[in-house]
């Protein structure tokens, strides 16, 4: 599986390259071709994690709406809280019923509390209809797999938090079948998101 989504992004370059002038030809809606082109059966699976609220959470409470999973922690220095607040951006410029969920995946459970979760994903500028879940090692391992992705603990360190864990980059959407509808780098912007987002309906 890690290897459909390396595939999508490779053709995401390709796509790229093969525009006129190098660049992505814009849809009608702003959104690049790319946009449209990552979807994949491949990538998603069942789960059961627990939530900031104490409630077990499952892929099924995410069926029936677009959903987006990014997988992070709360101690994470700069690619979480800015790719929250950037996605909070995106999701503020879509109509409201279309406006998909957000799904945070803590993958550094031993840290993030339900205490901790819950006061990280309410942060300001975070998208509102955000869910945090966390669980075993184990649960988290099976999800990332899912995702075609990996995490791991670094080392510990002098640092505030002690050590950092390494983490996909990679902003998930999900489609209302729990499908990978589209995925989107640290590099795209907000309006970026919110384009493809509109452009996918």
């Amino acid at each position: 599986m890690r290897n459909v989504l390396s595939a999508a992004i490779a053709g995401l370059t390709l796509l790229a390259a093969c525009s006129p002038s190098g660049e992505t030809t814009p849809a009608a809606s702003g959104a690049s071709v790319a946009c449209t082109n990552r979807s994949s059966d491949k990538i998603g699976g069942p789960f059961r994690l627990t939530s900031s609220d104490g409630r077990t959470v499952t892929e099924q409470d995410f069926k029936g709406r677009k959903t987006f999973v990014f997988f992070g922690y709360t101690y994470c220095p700069d690619i979480c809280p800015i790719t929250m607040f950037n996605l909070g951006k995106a999701l503020a410029d879509i109509p409201a019923d279309k406006r998909p969920a957000t799904l945070f995946v803590s993958v550094d459970p031993e840290r993030d509390t339900p205490e901790k979760l819950d006061q990280y994903i309410h942060s300001n500028g975070f998208p509102q209809d955000i869910t945090g879940v966390s669980g075993s090692k184990e649960a988290l391992e099976q999800l990332s797999t899912a995702f075609a992705t990996t995490f791991g603990r670094g080392e510990d360190n002098a640092s505030a938090g002690g050590y950092l864990v390494s983490h996909s980059s990679i902003l998930y959407l999900m489609d209302e079948n729990w499908n990978l509808q589209t995925f989107f780098m640290k590099e795209e912007s907000p309006a970026d998101i919110a384009a493809c987002v509109k452009a996918l309906g």
